[in-house]
């Protein structure tokens, strides 16, 4: 779809808070890149833009947050497939029974929680070593991304 270049990680914030205004309720959005490559980050910035209760931090150890709206939107689900064994184990959080009702965000998701939705936005972020800057390749599936994103 398309290739973003951040130079910090406000940057990073800011274009989660952006992508944000064309997320709605249902949309799955799948994070995948090494450990420091913005993904709780661009997390933070989903959460700023969709108004959510936080705070957004990596749910590693907790496997997977609820973040309700404050302003009536849909919440923000954020979960991180790390530790998981595999789709069996993403299974058990039942992601799928919000999945209609919230943004749901799946950190180190690629390969795990590719089949909960055939309408996915999935976001490969790289961190470059020694300076804050994240390149974003931004990759959309299914009908609703065939038209790419606005922001």
């Amino acid at each position: 779809m398309s290739g973003r270049v951040f130079a910090t990680a406000d940057d990073t914030r800011a274009f989660g808070a952006d992508l944000a205004s064309e997320l709605r309720a249902g949309d799955l959005v799948i994070l995948t890149g090494g450990l420091g490559a913005g993904k709780t980050t661009l997390t933070q910035g989903l959460a700023e833009g969709l108004r959510v209760r936080g705070p957004i931090t990596s749910p590693t150890f907790v496997i997977a947050r609820i973040h309700p709206s404050l302003v009536g939107g849909p919440s923000l689900v954020h979960a991180d497939a790390y530790r998981l064994g595999g789709i069996s184990e993403l299974d058990d959080l039942d992601l799928d029974a919000s999945l209609e009702d919230s943004v749901t965000v799946v950190e180190w998701g690629q390969g795990v929680a590719d089949d909960l939705s055939d309408d996915r936005l999935e976001i490969v972020l790289r961190a470059d070593p020694g300076t804050e800057s994240r390149t974003a390749e931004i990759i959309g599936h299914g009908e609703r991304w065939k038209d790419g994103l606005s922001c």
